[in-house]
Parts: C-alpha cells; sequence; structure tokens
C-alpha cells in the first residue's frame, strides 16, 4: 500500500521499510509536513523513485530481505534519473563501518534507531532546503546552457548567412562562376577530413576547424566584385596585362575581409580562414604564385587546400575559352602539379579521395553541363 498526502505542494519523501510498524510511524510523524510514499521492499522503492510523484528525499531502511538498502542507494546513484534525490539511511544498525559504508555510497546522512522525532525532522528540512538549492542551481544552469546553446546557433546562422550573401555578391558579378563556391566549399571539407590524422595537419584539422573551412570557403574569390567588368567579363581569355588586373582579386578580397573584420572588432576565427584563402589561394608550393610568391609551409594550409579544390574545379568547368575536361585527364594535370603547383601531402590526400571529388562535381554540376 502507498500512503499518499494530498497537499502536492509539500515536498514528497519515500519512507522504505520492510517492517509495517515502521512504516506506519514514519507515516505518522511525516504527514504533517510532507507529501509521504512509503514501500515495503527495495524492489518497490525503486519503482517509486520511478513514479509520477519522483521523491524530493528517501528514508532507507538497510536491513531488508532479497534487496538490501545498500543495494537500492547503490541503483538509486547509479540511474541519471535518481541520483539527485538525496538518501537518508534509517537503519537499527548503528556500527561505525555501516554508517561508513552508507555515506560512501552517496548517502546523505545516517540515522541509526531507535528515533528522536525532533531530530529526523530537522535533518530532513536540512536537506530537503539543500536539495531545492542544489535544484534551484541545476535548473538555472540548464537554463544558461541551452540559452549559450540558443545564441550559438544564431551567431553561426548569421556567419552561414552573410558569408552565403558575400559570395553571393559575387557570383552575380561574374558569369562564369555557376555552382563553382559551392562545389569548391564541398571539396576542401572533404578533403580536410582526408588529412584530419596526417602528422603534419591533424593539429589544424579538428572538427571546428574543418567547420570554419567549409563556412569560410565561398569567400575565396570574393575580391573579384572590385575587378572591372570589361576583365572579369570578358568573353574569351585575357591579355597578360588585363591578368594582372584580375590577380589584385586575392589582395581585393583579403583587405574586404580584413575590414570587416576589423570593424567588428573581433578576432573571428572564420574571418581569419576566409583571409587565408582569399588571399594565398592562388599561392602555388614552388613559390611561383601570386600575390606574394610564397612557398612551402609559408602557405596557409587553408590556402593549401583550397589551391587544389579551385584547380580541380577550375579544368573540369566549362569556360568562354575551353569545354570541361573529362575528370580523368584533370587527375593527370594534378598529378603533374604535385611539388610544384601543390603541397605533395595534400595531393596525395585528393588522389586518395578523387572520386568522392567527382561524386560532389556531379551533385553541383551546372546546368549547362548537364544538358
Amino acid at each position: 500500500m502507498d500512503l499518499l498526502q494530498p497537499n502536492t505542494a509539500q515536498a514528497t519523501v519515500l519512507v522504505v521499510d520492510d517492517t509495517p510498524e515502521n512504516l506506519s510511524l514514519m507515516h505518522g510523524l511525516l504527514r504533517e509536513h510532507y507529501r509521504v510514499l512509503v514501500a515495503p521492499t527495495g524492489e518497490r522503492a525503486l519503482s517509486l523513485a520511478h513514479g509520477a510523484w519522483v521523491p524530493d528525499l528517501i528514508l532507507l531502511d538497510v536491513m531488508m530481505p532479497g534487496m538490501d538498502g545498500y543495494e537500492v542507494c547503490r541503483r538509486l546513484q547509479a540511474d541519471p534519473a535518481t541520483r539527485d534525490i538525496p538518501i537518508i539511511f534509517l537503519t537499527a544498525r548503528a556500527d561505525v563501518a555501516d554508517e561508513t559504508l552508507g555515506l560512501s555510497l552517496g548517502a546523505v546522512d545516517y540515522i541509526t534507531k531507535p528515533i528522536s522525532p525532533p531530530i529526523v525532522l530537522a535533518r530532513l528540512r536540512t536537506h530537503l532546503s539543500l536539495k531545492a538549492a542544489a535544484d534551484f542551481l541545476r535548473d538555472k544552469s540548464t537554463f544558461l546552457e541551452s540559452e549559450v546553446a540558443r545564441r550559438t546557433r544564431e551567431v553561426e546562422a548569421l556567419q552561414d548567412v552573410t558569408v552565403l550573401a558575400l559570395a553571393s555578391l559575387g557570383e552575380t558579378r561574374d558569369n562564369e562562376t555557376g555552382n563553382h563556391l559551392r562545389r569548391t566549399q564541398h571539396y576542401v571539407q572533404r578533403l580536410a577530413e582526408q588529412l584530419r590524422s596526417h602528422p603534419r595537419f591533424a593539429r589544424l584539422l579538428d572538427d571546428a576547424s574543418i567547420r570554419l573551412l567549409f563556412k569560410s570557403a565561398p569567400l575565396h574569390d570574393i575580391g573579384k566584385v572590385g575587378i572591372p567588368d570589361h576583365i572579369l567579363l570578358k568573353p574569351g581569355r585575357l591579355t597578360p596585362e588585363e591578368f594582372e588586373v584580375m590577380k589584385t582579386h586575392t589582395t581585393l578580397g583579403y583587405e574586404a575581409i580584413l575590414r570587416a573584420e576589423q570593424a567588428l572588432g573581433l578576432d573571428m576565427p572564420f574571418l581569419r580562414f576566409a583571409k587565408e584563402i582569399a588571399h594565398a589561394h592562388q599561392e602555388k608550393w614552388d613559390g611561383s604564385g601570386y600575390p606574394l610568391g610564397l612557398a612551402g609551409e609559408d602557405i596557409p594550409a587553408s590556402a593549401r587546400l583550397m589551391a587544389v579544390a579551385d584547380v580541380y574545379d577550375a579544368l573540369i568547368s566549362r569556360r568562354v575559352y575551353k569545354p570541361p575536361m573529362p575528370h580523368a585527364e584533370a587527375l593527370a594535370i594534378m598529378r603533374q602539379g604535385r611539388g610544384s603547383h601543390f603541397d605533395p601531402d595534400v595531393i596525395d590526400a585528393f588522389l586518395a579521395v578523387e572520386q568522392d571529388f567527382l561524386a560532389i562535381a556531379l551533385r553541383f554540376a551546372d546546368p549547362e553541363d548537364l544538358a
């Protein structure tokens, strides 16, 4: 039988004891102050602890047939749903070793029989007050964690929208871009995943960095918005003089992102990657690239990944001056650039996942290439 007090505003105390007389005694003592649940066995106690009225505190006898109080305590403490319920052992076992064991199992107090009603009530009030304070702090902490998570999602969404808006602006200026930005974004992500266990890249390519690379990649050509239309939109090959102007898109993009970062007044990791990629994705491993002529490890890792993604996509894409190149031919040219144009380890990673690159290219193919 479960004896309940009807006042739901009161705390709930579960009394566990195999002796009916002890259950009646404790029920009579507590009923004026608390809602009281009683359980004659450990099994019943565990059932009630997961019931509709979760106890705010449990008074637990030790010596019971079947499952004793110590085992009940162990199971309650091991269960995330009940481990925060304070347990007070209420028992005739008065040895120091028994009390030590009970407290070591996670009980908050240990009261020996025969009981002193004022002491029992005082200790219950104390532990219920402590539990109420702990519950308040835990609920507040949970709320704050959820609020931080919500705000973080909002900030990340704002970053995504900002990047996509800027990248889309760049696309409107370049009639050859098509789905290039989306393809290169996924290429870079796949390359980073492949390299994350490589000794040279493991420190650089954790989950957070790979996410930021994915966000930043679409900004690699943002500087093209500053290139004059007669050069950017020219329906044919550029003259050497025009190509020199086109090359400035790397610096223009870097400086635009830098100014945006300075306006924010914050060091934003995803903008750091965006700056690196925009500025250095045309650098070459042997130092023959632009705009700074960087070589080897002086080229940021993010830009070395983007270089592979950007060149592969340019080879397989249609341009006004060339048809799209088959995947196999593009692979051959990429191999030739190992150690000259590209970081050898990055190109090796590319060759290991080249079928994934092909799948990305097909997934985000431009409409004219599907016709």
